[in-house]
């Protein structure tokens, strides 16, 4: 497993696997260790998956300075990861709330940037907004399932600012595409996988210049990809779409049947997706 020094001396580290250009790969949470990307339902067959640690989980060194958890800070490190593996330019996929650092780096080194792929990203460093109508919307696509009635419920009271009254694994399901035990066990280790001390810091006061960065992104001269899950009810549709208007050369793709998760839900169909854009 490879280590290299960030900026201030913080050891990260990152996995490597697969064949092909390197794909540097931003994990969600925010600040979950990058284990749970796996091999991103195959695309390491296409490209050689690059999944980094962000500091403070997984196997990375925590900083000797907390603040350095958020977010807009966090893009030093992406910087050392390129100059790590010695690249002009570097082609990112980033997960969920890792879309957030993928958007400042991408701002602030738009000249660095090869290829971005967002793969059903957080919303917030752009300053997208998704009401309580389009996240009830999105799950009235799952009525039928078992498990729709508690979990409709739930988000009812979540929607409604009564989140003392929620079970909030009860709305896990609306997640993913399919609430199997794989995506039960995803779900389940999130805790361990996730620094919470990090994910409280990533986003505070601070991390983020929404205005400034959609201005930065409408200049952004790489192709963009940003991939939802129809089902999705973190990252919506028509979020999603919304988010890829930012961009000058961007394509939505919108994977049927598919959470939060869709390289779990339906692996083919991801990585086709993906690896074409990749190119």
């Amino acid at each position: 497993m490879p280590t290299f020094p960030a900026h201030d001396g913080t050891r990260l580290a990152c996995h490597v696997s697969g064949t092909g250009p390197p794909l540097v790969c931003l994990p969600g949470g925010p600040m979950r260790a990058s284990a749970y990307l796996g091999e991103l339902g195959g695309l390491s067959a296409h490209r050689r998956l690059v999944r980094l640690d962000l500091r403070g989980t997984g196997a990375s060194q925590p900083p000797a300075d907390p603040a350095t958890y958020r977010c807009d800070r966090l893009v030093d490190d992406i910087e050392a990861l390129r100059e790590h593996l010695g690249l002009e330019r570097v082609d990112l996929l980033a997960h969920c709330a890792g879309a957030n650092l993928a958007a400042l780096y991408a701002s602030r080194c738009p000249e660095r940037v090869g290829r971005l792929a967002l793969i059903t990203p957080s919303v917030v460093a752009v300053g997208i907004t998704v009401t309580a109508d389009v996240r009830l919307a999105t799950a009235r696509l799952r009525a039928g399932q078992p498990w729709y009635a508690e979990a409709y419920a739930a988000l009812e009271n979540v929607v409604a600012g009564r989140a003392a009254d929620v079970r909030w694994e009860a709305i896990a399901p609306f997640l993913h595409g399919r609430w199997d035990d794989a995506a039960r066990a995803l779900d389940a280790a999130d805790a361990q996988e996730k620094n919470g001390e990090a994910a409280a810091v990533y986003g505070s006061e601070g991390a983020y210049d929404p205005a400034a960065t959609r201005a930065a992104l409408g200049e952004l001269p790489a192709p963009v990809l940003v991939l939802a899950g129809e089902v999705d009810l973190n990252s919506p549709p028509p979020a999603m779409a919304r988010y890829a208007e930012l961009f000058p050369h961007a394509e939505l793709a919108v994977q049927p049947g598919a959470g939060h998760f869709p390289w779990l839900d339906d692996p083919a169909r991801f990585t086709a997706a993906t690896a074409a854009f990749l190119g």
